[in-house]
């Protein structure tokens, strides 16, 4: 007994020494480098299955597989091609949105996404905390990046490493998702029990199998895949009171343990481009916060937001460019799958992020402008010239007329797990005139835990 017990620290051992010296790249990497693809032909000397892997990614294409679309026939769908009311669309933009890009380069549709050299293999591994990619430089670092340094550091994935894209989506730290900023850098336990109660990266629930990173965005929503559920690592009944177990089966974990969103950084619930290109003296809002930008209108920040809720399955059919739109009311960028009647779906928790956006009156269709570049509404001022270059690039006929309509993208939030002593009451969902649900707008007759609740919903015979 004692000689296994002796083998297995030793074995322990080797395996801590072995990790160690796996993410040791100083004695691997010589360098100089004068390009960031240099770098990356080095890595794929010794991992050259990782170039073939990443090509398949969505991470790497901004598309998921093809699947039929509920009115649109079989398509791809992801960030590349979605509509969204923050900076709109990425054809035409190339440049500035793909300085979010795992890759080198992609300055316009004619990016080659088949040379394995365009990966950019620091942003993601990189450990010394320096790298940093041009913002409007279409994916390449900064010139003043040590590439051989960053190169010799490389590791597993940490949360800065996610969060330099990921917290900066929408242009900005916080912008677009609510719960995923840089407040989760250095967390405290009330703000993410994972991340800061237990130091999790990221890869810790998004595990990672031939680079394809699990975890639903948008495009895999559209499709109804690459969820994971909190239940993998938790009892599918974790209370103690049974009551609250029987919850589980409609109400999803993050309905509860995530009360609200904007805790650690205020985050844009409200984006208006019709006032765009006006010389506005911007304000400063309770937040400290710009409430205007002349390149993209007028803004609302929030703290501390109390989610919408609604039944969902997964799935969401999208906006797709060219659908289109009822000019008399909101267009919403993303239907929710999921009804109380869906035995799929549970009751989950988003940010409705509003605003207006551009669409062509006479064609019915939401506008994708040029913002970024030359002839970019950034540059011109001219809205006209703007939707005219950006339509051309979707190969879509813009007829000169054009309004600012509202939209609405629903946003899944699932981080900044509160502590369970800062989760919803029972009284948060079932007072009579405060309930943060809207009961009615979810399929019920009345609070089924009210007066007559029950009756009310045929819970009684």
């Amino acid at each position: 007994m004692v000689k296994i017990i002796n083998f297995m620290f030793i074995f322990f051992l080797i395996l801590i020494f072995t990790k160690a010296k796996a993410e040791d790249h100083k004695d691997h990497i010589e360098g100089p480098f004068s390009t960031p693809q240099e770098v990356t032909e080095t890595c794929l000397m010794c991992h050259e299955e990782v170039g073939e892997d990443v090509s398949k990614t969505r991470h790497w294409n901004w598309l998921g597989e093809e699947f039929e679309m509920t009115q649109n026939g079989k398509t791809r769908f992801g960030k590349l091609n979605m509509v969204n009311n923050f900076c709109i669309a990425v054809p035409s933009n190339w440049p500035r949105c793909t300085s979010c890009h795992i890759g080198y380069g992609w300055k316009d549709a004619s990016f080659d996404f088949t040379d394995p050299n365009n990966i950019d293999c620091l942003v993601c591994h990189g450990r010394t905390g320096t790298y940093k990619k041009v913002p409007t430089d279409a994916g390449m670092p900064a010139k003043d990046i040590d590439l051989l340094k960053v190169a010799q550091s490389v590791g597993k994935p940490t949360r800065q490493n996610c969060g330099s894209c990921h917290f900066e989506g929408g242009g900005a730290n916080g912008v677009k998702h609510g719960d995923l900023d840089d407040s989760l850098l250095k967390p405290s336990k009330e703000l993410d029990v994972h991340m800061g109660g237990q130091d999790f990266s990221c890869t810790e629930c998004h595990i990672t199998e031939k680079h394809e990173i699990r975890g639903a965005s948008h495009g895999s929503i559209a499709q109804g895949v690459n969820h994971f559920d909190c239940v993998e690592c938790h009892d599918e009944n974790p209370h103690e009171n049974e009551k609250l177990n029987k919850h589980t089966s409609a109400v999803a974990c993050q309905t509860c343990h995530i009360p609200t969103f904007g805790r650690g950084n205020p985050t844009k619930v409200w984006w208006d481009w019709s006032t765009a290109g006006q010389d506005i003296e911007p304000q400063k809002d309770e937040f400290g916060k710009d409430t205007y930008d002349k390149k993209k209108g007028a803004f609302k920040w929030a703290k501390n937001v109390t989610p919408e809720y609604h039944w969902f399955n997964g799935k969401a059919d999208y906006y797709q460019i060219g659908d289109k739109v009822n000019l008399k009311k909101p267009v919403q960028l993303n239907q929710l799958n999921g009804a109380i009647s869906d035995r799929k779906a549970k009751i989950y928790p988003f940010k409705a992020m509003r605003g207006k956006q551009m669409v062509d009156t006479k064609n019915k269709y939401l506008i994708v402008p040029k913002l970024f570049g030359e002839n970019g509404f950034w540059k011109m001022w001219d809205w006209q010239v703007a939707f005219t270059e950006g339509m051309k690039t979707v190969g879509l006929d813009y007829s000169g007329d054009y309004d600012f309509i509202e939209t609405v993208l629903y946003i899944p939030v699932h981080h900044t797990v509160a502590p369970k002593n800062k989760s919803l009451k029972c009284y948060n969902c079932h007072h009579r005139t405060k309930s943060i649900l809207d009961w009615k707008a979810l399929g019920y007759a009345a609070d089924p835990m009210g007066k007559g609740g029950r009756e009310k919903n045929g819970l009684l015979k």
